[in-house]
């Protein structure tokens, strides 16, 4: 059975994936975010943010995946021949323009200010590596897509806004609310995945999966 490496360390994600009966394991990729996307606007140039977050989720597989690898190779043991490694990111964008993990509490005052009543896009890039031996049915295969969301926001007064900054819980994510922990209340209704916006799409990672031929089915059974 194939063994799924989320290449995160999102709560978020994880409970996503256990929700659904995957219980994968977690390698959380050492990447440089700001390097990785002055480089690929360097090769690219500008990068919208459905590309960028796709850029990101690469680049965390690729660095997850290398890592294991190289530890195999100074290894004893026999290395796992049933892997396959999982980076995502997400950012959310309002106006067309990018807004990640606020810096501190006095930005996600700001940041809430101004989304309040209004909408944004939460964009979530996912990248799929197959490290599977050809025994195991490895592809030897690498790809990956985005999931894109439009999120609507509740136009809450300044009270509330001071009272969830002060939980912390928007200081920690992307766009600066969660729609299933404390920020839920204040999302009015989206149009697309739900589990897009917590970070991880289930229905669009069952697809990658599916390019590999590896069904769902496989990993929820492991």
């Amino acid at each position: 059975m194939p063994r799924l490496v989320l290449a995160s360390q999102s709560p978020a994600r994880l409970a996503t994936l256990k929700s659904a009966g995957v219980a994968p394991d977690v390698v959380v990729s050492g990447v440089d975010e700001d390097k990785v996307l002055a480089d690929a606007a360097d090769r690219f140039g500008d990068l919208d943010p459905a590309d960028a977050v796709l850029v990101l989720a690469q680049a965390k597989a690729e660095e997850v995946a290398a890592r294991l690898e190289a530890s195999w190779d100074d290894a004893d043991d026999e290395p796992p021949t049933d892997l396959i490694v999982v980076g995502c990111d997400s950012m959310l964008e309002i106006d067309g323009t990018i807004v990640g993990k606020p810096a501190d509490a006095a930005t996600a005052r700001e940041r809430w200010r101004a989304m309040r009543g209004g909408k944004g896009v939460l964009h979530s890039g996912h990248w799929v590596i197959d490290l599977r031996d050809d025994a195991d049915g490895g592809t030897g295969g690498t790809l990956g897509s985005t999931s894109s969301t439009t999120v609507w926001f509740a136009d809450i007064d300044d009270d509330e806004i001071d009272a969830y900054v002060a939980t912390d819980e928007p200081l920690h994510v992307a766009g600066a609310f969660t729609i299933d922990g404390l920020g839920g209340p204040y999302v009015e209704r989206i149009e697309g995945d739900h589990h897009g916006v917590v970070g991880i799409s289930l229905p669009l990672l069952r697809e990658l999966l599916g390019e590999l031929d590896v069904p769902w089915r496989s990993l929820r059974d492991a």
